[in-house]
C-alpha cells in the first residue's frame, strides 16, 4: 500500500505524518514500524521525555539574521537534522532508500544509510547526488572479511563517515507487532548483504543459555572496535550510547562522535529515555565533543529541547518510514522541510538566532502534572 506523489491533505505539521502512517501502510508494517520491543515502554518514555521540558519565549531579540547552519564531524550542514539509519525501507514504499536518498539531496540533509537497507548502498549513494553529506550505518558482521567488504564499498561509494551500531546485538520483537501477524516481507531482503553466507548455526551444549552464548556470542567488544577504528580511513561514530561511562571509554578510544540513542525503543525495554540520559552524557564528553540524539523527535520544538540539553544535532527515523509511506520521496522532503520551519519558529520566539544560542537556559522543567 503507498499513496501516490503528492502532499496527503491534512498535512501541516511534521508530526501529521505520524497520524496519517495508519492510512498509508498496511496493517502488520505499521504495528512493525510504530512499534519498539516488548511492551514498548522505552518507546513510551522517548515521546514522554520531551514534555517535561518547556521553552521559555524571549522578547526584543534581533534573530533577523536567524540560521540553522552548523559544522558536524568537518562537514557543513544546512540544519540539524539528519535522516536515522532505518532499516527495511520497501516496508514503507517501493522505492525505499532510493525515494529517502533523493529527498535528503532536494532538502541538503545529511542521510545516514542503514547495513539493512533494501536496496544497495551504491545505489543509495547514486540517487542522493552530491548536495548533501551521507553517512554510512554499520552493524559487525560475524566474519571480519565481510565487514571489511561492507567498508570498502562504502567508502567507495562516497560515504563520508561510519555510524557503528552497538546496542543491538538482542532485539527482542514487540508485542503490537507480534499481535499483527507481522513477518518480513521476502522483498525486504538486506541487499547489502546477499553476498554473505548465514553464520553456521551451532548447536548450543546441555545447560548453555540462548542468549548468552548463543545470541551474544558474535556481540561486539572493545577489541573489536579498537579494529574497525584501524580498519577504516573515515571517521567512525557509535550510535546506541545512554551511559556516561561508556561515552567517556568511547572519546578515549578515538571515536568521532556519539550518538545517545536507545534504538527507538527496540533494543531493552525499560531503558532510559535518550533524552533523558543526553545531559549526563554531554557533561562526560565535554562540550566541543560530537554529540547527536536520537529517539523521539517529531517537531522542531522537540529537536530545540534536544539542542539546549547538549545535542549538536538530531536524528529522525519513524516520522521518516511514515513521510515515506504517504508520498515517497516529496512526503520525506516535505517533512524536513517542516521540521526545519517548526525549528526556525521556535528559535525565533526563543530569541535564538543561531543554533549555539541554544542552551539549557532556555528551557524550564515542566511541573510534574503537566509533564503527562
Amino acid at each position: 500500500m503507498h499513496s501516490q506523489a503528492r502532499i496527503p491533505n491534512g498535512i501541516h505539521n511534521a508530526i501529521d505524518y505520524e497520524r496519517l502512517a495508519p492510512q498509508a501502510m498496511d496493517a502488520g508494517r505499521h504495528a512493525y514500524v510504530a512499534g519498539g520491543c516488548g511492551w514498548d515502554a522505552t518507546l513510551a518514555a522517548n515521546r514522554a521525555a520531551f514534555g517535561r521540558w518547556s521553552i521559555v519565549p524571549r522578547l526584543l531579540r534581533d534573530v533577523r539574521g536567524g540560521h540553522t547552519r552548523l559544522m558536524l564531524g568537518g562537514q557543513q550542514l544546512a540544519h540539524p537534522f539528519l535522516l536515522a539509519p532505518v532499516a527495511h525501507q520497501r516496508l514503507a514504499h517501493p522505492d525505499a532508500e532510493i525515494a529517502t536518498a533523493r529527498a535528503a539531496e532536494a532538502t541538503a540533509t545529511c542521510l545516514v544509510a542503514s547495513t539493512l537497507s533494501s536496496v544497495p548502498l551504491e545505489a543509495i549513494a547514486q540517487a542522493g547526488g552530491s548536495a548533501a553529506p551521507r553517512w554510512f550505518q554499520l552493524y559487525l558482521q560475524p566474519e571480519r572479511a565481510h565487514t571489511l567488504a561492507l567498508l570498502a564499498r562504502a567508502e567507495g561509494a562516497g560515504y563520508q563517515a561510519i555510524v557503528l551500531t552497538l546496542d543491538a546485538s538482542i532485539q527482542l520483537p514487540s508485542r503490537s507487532a507480534l499481535a499483527a501477524g507481522f513477518a518480513m516481507p521476502a522483498d525486504c531482503t538486506p541487499a547489502n548483504l546477499a553476498g554473505f553466507p548465514p553464520a553456521p548455526a551451532s548447536a548450543l551444549p546441555p545447560g548453555a543459555s540462548r542468549i548468552f552464548q548463543g545470541a551474544m556470542r558474535h556481540a561486539p567488544t572493545w577489541d573489536d572496535l579498537a579494529w574497525l577504528l584501524a580498519a577504516t580511513r573515515l571517521p567512525v561514530w557509535v550510535k546506541g550510547v545512554l551511559s556516561p561511562q561508556d561515552a567517556r571509554q568511547l572519546q578515549g578510544a578515538g571515536v568521532a562522535g556519539i550518538v545517545v540513542s536507545n534504538h527507538g525503543g527496540r533494543s531493552l525495554d525499560g531503558a532510559p529515555a535518550s533524552l533523558a540520559q543526553l545531559p549526563a552524557v554531554r557533561a562526560a564528553v565535554g562540550s566541543s565533543y560530537p554529540l547527536l540524539l536520537d529517539g523521539g523527535i517529531r517537531s522542531g520544538q522537540d529537536a530545540f529541547k534536544a539542542l539546549a540539553l547538549g545535542a549538536d544535532a538530531v536524528l529522525i527515523g519513524r516520522l521518516q518510514m511514515y513521510a515515506l509511506a504517504a508520498a515517497g520521496a516529496l512526503g520525506v522532503a516535505h517533512m524536513l522541510t517542516l521540521l526545519v520551519e517548526e525549528l526556525h519558529a521556535c528559535m525565533a520566539q526563543a530569541g535564538c538566532a543561531a543554533l549555539a544560542d541554544i542552551t539549557p537556559g532556555a528551557l524550564l522543567p515542566c511541573p510534574p502534572a503537566a509533564a503527562a
